[in-house]
């Protein structure tokens, strides 16, 4: 087995494969009106429940501010939700809409509409990949 320990050949390497799924994830994301950072934050929100603004800021490594405003847009996209944490008045956490079934209509027709159009060979491979 070959072992690569040069970080600059193991970078080179990688590029071409980052690059690929960058793309895609752009053009997966693009009928559904968000962006690859706005997704991951989506993802953030969804896997730790009760997470705030500096939560998500740290989680992802950049400003609270910066976090905010993207939390801002998904907001106005029917997304998200802010709501006074019960424990914590002063804390205000991000829940995701989808999980409450009261996303945008846009999502969830987007989203239906992939699932309806998967392949019994993809549903195989989603299935063998849980």
């Amino acid at each position: 087995m070959l072992t690569i320990t040069d970080p600059v050949t193991v970078a080179n390497g990688l590029r071409p494969a980052l690059l690929h799924l960058s793309r895609r994830l752009r053009r997966e994301l693009a009928p559904l009106g968000i962006t690859g950072g706005q997704a991951a934050l989506l993802w953030g929100i969804r896997t730790n429940p009760g997470i705030g603004v500096r939560g998500l800021a740290e989680l992802e490594g950049v400003s609270m501010p910066a976090v905010s405003v993207h939390v801002d847009r998904l907001e106005a996209a029917g997304l998200v939700a802010r709501r006074r944490s019960e424990l914590d008045r002063a804390l205000r956490m991000v829940e995701t809409l989808l999980e409450l079934g009261l996303g945008s209509d846009r999502w969830r027709e987007q989203a239906e509409s992939r699932v309806r159009r998967l392949t019994k060979k993809r549903w195989r491979q989603l299935a063998a990949a849980s």
